[in-house]
């Protein structure tokens, strides 16, 4: 099996969509998937994220979504939001793959910081960033303000 990662285009945005669905559905949680494709279509051509993405046989079968963000102690950091490979192609290597492509795109932007969240029990997440020696934080607290509760302000 050959595989190809590369830059995501616009063209790429409906099979990413696709992925991120699949990945809530994996984390048990697919109704919270309220972006639209043309949200997507939107914030793309706004430069808001970018992606990589992996094909089989011209098939996207995995992605990694990331922006650009900034730390207040560090500086310039990629943070990394998405990262899913669709189930029939997961412990391939496929993965590995779309990781260091990331990790050389966080080295060509002179990022300070490589940050991403991982669900506490999402075993296999987690066992794959350790083998990177991933340095995963205890002690933070994730926070948010929905839309719907932003609005009440």
């Amino acid at each position: 099996m050959s595989i190809n990662i590369r830059k995501a285009t616009a063209e790429d945005l409906k099979a990413i969509h696709n992925l991120v669905t699949e990945l809530a559905i994996y984390e048990k949680e697919p109704e919270a998937v309220t972006a639209t494709l043309q949200d997507y279509q939107n914030d793309f051509a706004a430069g808001i994220f970018q992606a990589f993405v992996a094909e089989a046989n011209g098939e996207i079968i995995g992605m990694t979504l990331y922006y650009i963000a900034y730390s207040t102690w560090k500086g310039k950091m990629l943070f990394l939001e998405d990262f899913v490979i669709t189930q029939s192609y997961r412990r391939k290597g496929i993965g590995k793959l779309l990781f260091d492509a990331l990790i050389e795109e966080a080295k060509k932007l002179g990022v300070a910081r490589m940050k991403w969240q991982v669900l506490d029990w999402n075993e296999p997440a987690i066992n794959f960033y350790k083998k990177y020696n991933a340095r995963i934080d205890e002690g933070w607290l994730n926070c948010n303000f929905p839309k719907e509760q932003l609005k009440a302000f």
